[in-house]
Formats: structure tokens, C-alpha cells, sequence
């Protein structure tokens, strides 16, 4: 058992979004799988309490808001060799179009695809990726469905999907994959403080809605050597509720 492909000893891993919710549990997973992970979020303080959760290894931490360019590249350069990434960080995006403004939806693209893109681009620039990497991108079933009022962010979570696609064959040479996660409602920090709304929208979930650590699996998944023939495809993790 100990030469299964389904682990990610030998790897290290950058997850960003790593403060909280599935970001939190991606890292502390990917410990727990053998990675040594590089853990980023906007809060120091908050990263501080992820990183005292992963497992003994040659973890680090690097503090960043990716929606700021010098930021941005400062991660970019602090990677060093990386054989994945898990793009986590993100906002939500609630409101009607007709009262979207030019500000909200910069904001929500900034941080939903811009970010992720353009820090995947300055790794691949840098060559900091390493042949046979694998890149994840945290899509939502947003992307597939509608939903009154979410059309900024399931906008923005499509676009990252359809740039997914193409990247994954730019990078093939290199044997490099790239793939998203859509995950449908997860009991995060960024949902549960209205708890009636949840269990109101539980109903819609024949398997129930999803814990962090399910995302958390599908990425292990994604980074393995288990996966190295899986790329431009996106992994749903909806528990039923496309079909209900």
C-alpha cells in the first residue's frame, strides 16, 4: 500500500485561500497526504492558526492579497520549485444585474479570476512549476446553473473555467495538468452565519451539502500522480443537487 499513487509525499504544494473554510482544510489535507505546503491568505494571523493545524513538515506561510499586483508577485517569487498549486481564494458576488455597478463586478473578477490567473501566469513565467505539476482552480456549480442574483459570480467562476480548458492544452507538453473543482453549497465560515438560510437551502442537497475537507479530498485527487492523465475537465461535488 505504501507505493499506492494516492498520496503527495516528495510534493510541494501552494494553496491560497489557506485562512479559512476550504482553503483551511485543502492545506491541512495536503499535509496529512505528505506535502509540504505553502500557505497563503490575506490574514497572517488567521494563516498563523492553519499552520498550526498541518501535520509536522517543511511547511511555510506568505501572507498576500492577490488582487494586488506587487503582492501578487511577491508570492509568485517566494514559491520557489512547486509541483501544484490550489487557487482557493475568492469572494462571493450577490446581486441583481439591474443593480450592478462597474465597481462590484471589478471587484468580484479581481478576485475570482483575475487573481488566479494572473499568479498562475507569473509561476509559469517564472518556471516555477515543475514538469508534471498540477493546477487546480476552485470553480462552484454556479458556473453551471442559475441562480437569481448570483450572475457576477457565477460569471466569474465560468471564466475561470473556460481559461482552464485552454491552459490545460498549452501546458500538455510539459505534462502538466489543469483542472477546477465545482463544488455546490459547503458549510464554510462564508455561509453558515445565517444558519436558517442553510438548512433552507440543505433541502435542495440529496447527499446534504458539503464539508471543506470534501472539497479537500477531490483536490488531493487532482494533485496525485493518480490523476496525471486527468486534465481539462472539471470534478463536480454538487451531492445531487444538479439533478433534483
Amino acid at each position: 500500500m505504501l507505493n499506492h499513487p494516492f498520496h503527495l509525499r516528495g510534493k510541494r504544494v501552494l494553496v491560497t485561500g489557506a485562512s479559512s473554510g476550504i482553503g483551511r482544510a485543502v492545506a491541512i489535507e495536503c499535509a496529512r497526504a505528505g506535502a509540504a505546503v505553502i500557505a497563503s491568505g490575506r490574514d497572517q494571523t488567521r494563516l498563523d492558526a492553519t499552520m498550526a493545524r498541518l501535520e509536522e513538515g517543511a511547511h511555510d506561510s506568505f501572507a498576500a492579497d492577490l488582487t494586488d499586483d506587487a503582492q501578487l508577485a511577491a508570492l509568485a517569487a517566494h514559491c520557489g520549485h512547486i509541483d501544484g498549486v490550489v487557487h482557493c481564494a475568492g469572494v462571493d458576488g450577490v446581486t441583481p444585474v439591474r443593480m450592478l455597478r462597474a465597481a462590484f463586478l471589478d471587484r468580484v473578477f479581481d478576485a475570482n479570476f483575475m487573481a488566479p490567473i494572473l499568479l498562475t501566469q507569473k509561476l509559469l513565467y517564472q518556471k516555477a512549476l515543475r514538469n508534471g505539476a498540477s493546477i487546480l482552480y476552485v470553480s462552484s456549480i454556479a458556473a453551471h446553473t442559475g441562480t437569481v442574483g448570483v450572475g457576477p459570480y457565477s460569471a466569474s467562476k465560468a471564466a475561470l473555467e473556460g481559461l482552464m480548458r485552454c491552459l490545460a492544452l498549452e501546458v500538455a507538453p510539459r505534462s502538466m495538468r489543469v483542472n477546477a473543482l465545482a463544488p455546490g453549497l459547503v458549510d464554510t465560515p462564508l455561509v453558515n452565519e445565517d444558519r436558517a438560510w442553510l438548512e433552507e437551502k440543505a433541502a435542495s442537497y440529496p447527499m446534504g451539502i458539503g464539508r471543506p475537507e470534501d472539497v479537500a479530498y477531490a483536490a488531493i485527487y487532482l494533485l496525485c500522480d493518480a490523476s496525471r492523465k486527468v486534465t481539462g475537465t472539471t470534478l463536480h461535488l454538487d451531492g445531487g443537487n444538479a439533478w433534483t
